[in-house]
């Protein structure tokens, strides 16, 4: 179950609509549940009502905590009958929490989040007894993990975020008209970075050119900061399958975010489509990328440091094609189908009744049977044996 509207961008819900598909080829019967602002993105999902903005981590999360959404939960939980119930953020008021509460049926909660939560302090009484309702805890990241297990307590799995890798190595590759060509991709808002990426263009040189896709509340201001650049191409959202042509198109993908990434799920993406990349040294980055090898990475802020590095790749040929071969090795290992057969290991295991399991390795695990019913709320459910357009919301 996803807490955030499915008809927005943002990577929890790519996370869910993404496993959904894997574990619909692997033979399973899944519905998506969560909030859509429209009508839903794709088949399997169930519109749980629309969502408002709450600023929270640094940006702003579309979620739906209204008694209408509350109610569409409750009964398609009693409706569909599903075997498991896989709750992303848990713990967001909407139809992750009311899942929390009121699923009968075995849960397995993912948690998202990374650095310090005033939510998860504030209400610790209440968040750590809800949570003993789930019946095997993961998360997306070690400092997922920590964030998790230093305000609710137990153990917990580390699952790595996945991406569909056939859909970006398979891209054609947007023109650039022979120009060098960075790509940005991400809401526009101050933890992102694209400020101090703005900052580093006019030490680019002429012919460098940048596309900038999403939006937010920086984006009217930062568009006439540098109104007279014609070098900047301001996109907008853009589909899921632009952001595939531009990643396949670019000469080099930026991201140059200043804090609160988790994981970096757009930077498997641009792996996956061969795409260098420079970026914020930052913890969740790190555990994607390997730094001078598949991506340069930077001080946060730094646009000196920036500046250098996108230079570095801009112009040396052979480090790009060095780079681009080692991305998609690295985008390999990341698959979502691979996710998905960890996450079906785990889904069996709370089917079983049994306990937290010890491992937090993310490697993936022995495939559950075939025909599972799947709730991801996402809502997946296995049953039987014994988951639009881009750059708004993160």
């Amino acid at each position: 179950m996803s807490p955030y509207s499915l008809t927005l961008p943002g990577g929890v819900q790519a996370q869910v609509l993404g496993l959904g598909r894997a574990l619909r080829r692997l033979g399973h019967d899944v519905r998506v549940l969560g909030p859509c602002d429209g009508p839903p993105p794709e088949p399997g999902v169930v519109p749980l009502g629309s969502s408002i903005p709450l600023a929270t981590n640094g940006s702003v999360a579309p979620i739906a905590p209204d008694i209408s959404a509350v109610l569409r939960t409750v009964r398609a939980l009693r409706d569909e009958g599903f075997d498991i119930v896989h709750i992303h953020e848990p713990l967001v008021p909407g139809p992750s929490a009311t899942a929390l509460l009121l699923a009968d049926a075995p849960i397995v909660a993912t948690f998202h989040r990374a650095g310090r939560s005033s939510a998860y302090s504030a209400f610790m009484p209440i968040t750590r007894w809800a949570v003993r309702r789930v019946a095997i805890r993961c998360a997306v990241s070690e400092d997922a993990r920590l964030t998790a297990a230093d305000a609710l307590g137990g153990t917990y799995e580390v699952v790595g975020n996945g991406i569909e890798v056939e859909r970006f190595a398979k891209a054609v590759a947007m023109p650039t008209g022979g120009h060098p060509t960075i790509f940005f991709l991400g809401r526009h808002e101050p933890r992102k970075g694209l400020e101090v990426l703005l900052q580093a263009m006019p030490a680019l040189g002429p012919d460098v050119r940048l596309w900038v896709a999403g939006e937010g509340p920086q984006t009217a201001e930062l568009h006439q900061r540098v109104s007279g650049d014609l070098r900047v191409e301001w996109l907008g959202r853009i589909t899921d399958s632009e952001v595939a042509a531009r990643l396949a198109g670019a000469d080099v993908f930026c991201a140059p975010s200043l804090g609160g990434e988790s994981f970096g799920v757009v930077l498997l993406e641009a792996m996956a489509a061969r795409t260098p990349i420079v970026a914020s040294d930052l913890p969740g980055y790190r555990r994607v990328v390997r730094p001078g090898v598949d991506a340069l990475l930077v001080s946060p802020g730094d646009v000196d440091a920036l500046t250098g590095a996108l230079r570095s790749v801009l112009t040396d040929a052979s480090l790009r094609t060095r780079m681009a071969d080692a991305c998609a090795d690295q985008a390999a290992t990341f698959s979502m189908d691979k996710v998905a057969e960890r996450y079906l290991d785990l889904y069996a295991k709370a089917r079983a009744g049994k306990v937290q399991p010890r491992s937090k390795a993310a490697v993936p695990g022995s495939r559950a049977s075939r025909g599972q019913r799947l709730s991801l709320d996402c809502t997946g459910r296995p049953k039987g044996a014994g988951p639009k357009s881009r750059g708004g919301v993160s």
